[in-house]
């Protein structure tokens, strides 16, 4: 089954971000790739984040976040971004503050306050 693949805005502005074109191009067709069995391809994240799943990209250096809503056939990129541990400029803390603070996806997935 195809899924729709969506980018939200701050995932768009995090991928603008990335200057070099080479390695935003990449995590780009990446972020395509998911309209096919979007389950099947990433990790389902935990804790915080419980809900969305996380794809390596790029020399496994780059992580895209994303969420799916089977029920709409949609795959929305939610962060993009590069981990490390440890530092609050790690992809997965970005990703809770984003979400926190930011995104409202249209799912039932419940999030912790």
């Amino acid at each position: 089954m195809k899924y729709t693949v969506r980018i939200s805005k701050g995932a768009l502005k995090q991928l603008e971000d990335i200057t070099d074109r080479r390695i935003r191009q990449k995590i780009f067709d990446r972020i395509k790739e998911l309209a096919n069995d979007p389950d099947e391809q990433g990790k389902p994240l935990k804790n915080e984040l419980a809900g969305l799943w996380s794809i390596r990209v790029v020399n496994q250096r780059f992580r895209v976040i994303y969420e799916i809503q089977q029920e709409q056939v949609i795959v929305i990129v939610v962060a993009v971004g590069i981990r490390k541990e440890g530092d609050k400029s790690d992809i997965y803390r970005k990703a809770a503050l984003l979400i926190r603070t930011t995104y409202r996806g249209t799912s039932n997935r419940s999030r912790r306050k």
